[in-house]
């Protein structure tokens, strides 16, 4: 977007930045997939091609089907997308703050245009701080209308801004999602784990000098790698904060 929300703007580029990124990812020569590639490699169906690269687009923002689907169309790269149910439902709720949103009838039209179609849950909230009874219809509903609405099993979760833990991971194996992906802001590898995959964001104020960089494998570190006290920390307190004030969005 060129104005996007205050709220989502660090995490959005403009369609002149994004253009770029996409050429970069092209001029690099890696194998672009979906999520259903790596899942296969994880699970020991089959092998990752030479020099693999995954885009992931998160929320199911209105751009998605248009815009950004054509440029990704254009560029014969396949990508994942993870859709927030309740934010694109008509009548439905989510925790995200207002911004414009595509709708569910137009999930199949991504899947059209190159697209796997995955889940980012019903209201976005953040995973790790729900109780059980919550975050299985986090998990549940969201891949349900998902199913619905495009006719086949959906595998793949993506967390709300990253957010997991080990009962978080455990919930979304027995959802019957084969992987899921956080964002850990690394690099992942062929000994990552497939359910806290890592993923790195663009920001704003990353340049193409940056994504040149990642897609060479540098300026970034590499998972799997334990959680670090501040990340556990941090968890502690949004779960306390949680437990006063409710269900938070993650963002």
């Amino acid at each position: 977007m060129e104005d996007p929300p205050s709220w989502i703007a660090e995490f959005t580029v403009t369609p002149k930045e994004f253009a770029a990124h996409l050429d970069a990812i092209v001029d690099s020569g890696r194998t672009p997939l979906t999520i259903g590639a790596v899942a296969d490699h994880l699970t020991g169906r089959v092998p990752l091609p030479p020099r693999p690269v995954l885009l992931t687009f998160d929320d199911g923002f209105a751009d998605l089907p248009g815009p950004t689907a054509e440029a990704l169309a254009a560029r014969s790269l396949p990508a994942t997308a993870y859709l927030t149910t309740g934010a694109i439902t008509p009548g439905g709720r989510s925790l995200l703050p207002p911004a414009p949103m595509m709708t569910l009838d137009r999930a199949a039209e991504l899947e059209r245009s190159g697209m796997e179609v995955g889940s980012h849950t019903v209201t976005h909230a953040q995973l790790d701080t729900l109780s059980a009874k919550a975050l299985a219809y986090e998990l549940r509903v969201s891949r349900s209308v998902l199913e619905d609405a495009l006719g086949h099993p959906v595998r793949h979760l993506a967390y709300p801004h990253g957010y997991n833990s080990v009962k978080v991971r455990a919930m979304a194996a027995d959802a019957g999602y084969e992987t899921a992906t956080a964002v850990r802001h690394a690099l992942s590898s062929d000994r990552d784990e497939a359910y806290r995959i890592a993923r790195l964001i663009v920001r704003r104020s990353h340049t193409v000098a940056d994504v040149e960089a990642w897609l060479a494998g540098e300026g970034a570190r590499v998972a799997p790698y334990r959680d670090g006290p501040k990340t556990v920390a941090w968890r502690w307190y949004r779960r306390a904060r949680a437990a006063v004030r409710g269900p938070e969005f993650a963002g």
